[in-house]
């Protein structure tokens, strides 16, 4: 009885940490999509300036927002968001609309995914 109730709790405090970070990262990640998503408008309105203002304060999110992240990520992920966010960057800055909504798409895949990833599922366990 005296090795249950450690086990019990440890097992508790493993389930919440997990379910805890899982929604911290669905509710970043959301708001880093949005984020996207207003870029990408601001582009197919031609408003390249908005567009540059709103891609510097992405990056500002992402510093925010997921400074936590590598603790739960592996490291090659960040890497490539930060690659990524590079590289929207100077298409944004440079006007090149086919190359910018195409990054941008695709870093919007790269963070979507990474709640499913490390989401707490037996799916995952298994």
């Amino acid at each position: 009885m005296r090795v249950l109730a450690p086990l019990v709790v440890m097992l508790a405090l493993l389930i919440t940490l997990g379910l805890w970070t899982n929604h911290s990262l669905e509710t970043t990640a959301r708001g880093l999509a949005r984020e996207i998503d207003s870029i990408s408008a601001e582009i197919e309105q031609d408003r390249w300036d908005k567009a540059v203002k709103k891609t510097i304060q992405l990056e500002k999110l992402w510093d925010q927002k997921a400074r936590w992240w590598p603790i739960f990520l592996e490291h090659q992920e960040m890497d490539n968001i930060e690659f990524s966010l590079a590289r929207v960057k100077e298409y944004v800055a440079s006007q090149n609309r086919s190359l910018s909504q195409g990054q941008l798409s695709e870093l919007k895949l790269m963070i979507e995914h990474i709640p499913e990833k490390e989401a707490v599922t037996l799916k995952n366990i298994l």
